[in-house]
């Protein structure tokens, strides 16, 4: 008889020590694919997000459409961001590395990029890019 209680006391301690295990086994990959789609997800974003920055700055000299400029910066930025937390920080990374290189080239001085910046951090943050869409710029380029 005190054999039969020690192996059920025992399969007990076994069964809640093994079942606390497996329950933290399960939290945790639960925890790691919860990331890696997490991951997967900013991924997929942020690449998409880089295609409708690379939409807006190629529609901008397409358009050769006089004072455009500010709309397509935040035009670029509103779409990107949309797309989630990837795009958002693709369109902060892509707007300040094409500011910091424009600057520096451009010669349109410090003045036009902080308007470009404005633009960009507005379009970034949920404005509607209409706000900067200058008259008459045709249909197409929205």
């Amino acid at each position: 008889l005190l054999f039969v209680a020690c192996v059920a006391l025992y399969c007990a301690c076994a069964d809640a020590w093994f079942g606390r295990v497996g329950s933290a086994v399960r939290s945790g990959w639960d925890s790691a694919r919860e990331a890696v789609g997490s991951a997967v997800d900013r991924t997929r974003e942020a690449a998409q997000g880089a295609g409708d920055m690379y939409r807006a700055y190629s529609d901008m000299p397409e358009s050769n459409w006089l004072n455009s400029d500010k709309y397509f910066h935040a035009r670029g930025n509103y779409d990107a961001a949309n797309r989630g937390p990837g795009g958002r920080w693709a369109a902060r990374v892509i707007s300040n590395a094409r500011e910091n290189w424009q600057s520096g080239v451009s010669g349109r001085g410090a003045e036009d990029t902080r308007a470009d910046q404005e633009a960009n951090r507005w379009g970034r943050n949920g404005g509607d890019p209409n706000r900067y869409r200058p008259r008459g710029l045709p249909r197409r380029y929205r």
